[in-house]
């Protein structure tokens, strides 16, 4: 056996980290026996925000597509937080690889003595060959059209965004999975409780039926982009009918390090898209019957490089509901800096409003400084 302990900068294939420059790992152990090698690397990243919100709609460290507290609340807060930090570690023994990343978003601690936060798990999966099975990113979520953002993740009300248990089938430029089933809005949440996981009441009883992926992908030298289709059995609340979802994004290269992206999905996407924004089935206040809702939800950015290591992005996501006609936007601006090739420092300005139907309309800005160091 030789091994050989090296601590060199290798490229990985996974992304740690969402609208951050490519993501990098170190790789810490490497050992090969007959022919085949195993290694192990460890990547992540640790980021400092300072962020400052005012205006009508509670302070939250990163806007997704909900109310804060579920109702306005004047708000003129200052926030520190590492809580979006992350840490993974890749091992891969011969044409089999497992991932595995978790942030520091899992609850737990106070802000008074201690500053504590629990690790929460992100992804945890098995690769080999074309097949992808464990929790990944799902496969209708679109990561090549999320922006470069402060703000985690961009203007999620505009966006997928949704990790699950999965299986995953890759054939050329066509993706195949069957995803873990979840209808939210019937009272049933799918947390597991205790130590033999999800049990008892908790459980859903229906959910038979897996939610099924398929979706296309096409790359060149002017960028990529994806067609995504979305099915799913909603059998909750005295329903029993297919809910059917569809998403086109690209990313489009322009001139110099520019690129466009965008996304937009329409139909009945449920808890897949605009997180927090909408449950799967609701009540209609017309008739008062249980209803699947619709969704159309849509963001862009652009992205311009001042010089090879300043840029700035312009976002713009936004979500409107039918049923309940509910009317979400998030837009932002912000200019970012590379001090070297591991660290960064931005500022981020933006807005997030809310114009639901049964509210009046509601906003906050922001204005975010963030240290990231990348590894």
């Amino acid at each position: 056996m030789n091994n050989t302990f090296r601590k060199t900068i290798a490229a990985l294939a996974v992304i740690s980290g969402l609208g951050a420059t490519s993501a990098q790992a170190v790789e810490i152990f490497s050992s090969t026996v007959d022919d085949k090698t195993t290694k192990v690397a460890i990547g992540g990243y640790v980021k400092v925000d300072v962020r400052h919100v005012n205006g009508d709609i509670g302070y939250q460290d990163y806007w997704v597509a909900n109310l804060p507290g579920g109702q306005a609340i004047e708000t003129n807060k200052t926030g520190f937080n590492i809580r979006e930090s992350r840490l993974n570690f890749k091992i891969t023994h011969g044409d089999v690889s497992g991932f595995f990343e978790l942030d520091m978003y899992g609850g737990g601690g106070n802000e008074v003595i201690s500053n504590s936060s629990n690790p929460r798990l992100r992804l945890f999966y098995i690769q080999y060959k074309n097949w992808m099975v464990g929790q990944n990113w799902s496969t209708f979520m679109p990561l090549h059209a999320l922006p470069e953002a402060l703000d985690f993740g961009g203007p999620h009300v505009g966006e997928v965004f949704v990790r699950d248990v999965q299986i995953r089938y890759t054939y050329g430029n066509w993706q195949f999975a069957i995803e873990n089933p979840e209808t939210n809005g019937d009272g049933d949440s799918g947390t597991p409780a205790s130590a033999v996981g999800l049990s008892g009441a908790e459980a859903d009883p229906d959910e038979s039926v897996p939610d099924f992926v398929v979706r296309y992908n096409a790359s060149g030298d002017w960028g990529v982009a994806s067609a995504g289709v979305l099915v799913r059995k909603v059998d909750q609340g005295g329903l029993d009918e297919m809910a059917i979802a569809g998403n086109i994004a690209a990313k489009i290269k322009l001139s110099g390090k520019d690129d466009f992206r965008f996304q937009v999905s329409v139909g009945d996407p449920g808890r897949y898209v605009a997180a927090g924004m909408t449950p799967d089935i609701v009540t209609n206040p017309d008739n008062d019957e249980v209803e699947v809702e619709s969704t159309i939800a849509y963001a862009v950015s652009y992205r311009h490089f001042w010089t090879d290591t300043m840029r700035s992005t312009v976002f713009y996501g936004a979500a409107q509901t039918d049923i309940l006609d509910r009317d979400r936007s998030h837009w932002g601006v912000n200019i970012l800096e590379n001090i070297n090739e591991d660290l960064e420092v931005g500022l981020e300005f933006g807005n997030y409003a809310i114009d639901d139907a049964a509210l009046d309309a509601i906003d906050s800005n922001y204005l975010q400084f963030s240290a990231k160091m990348t590894f």
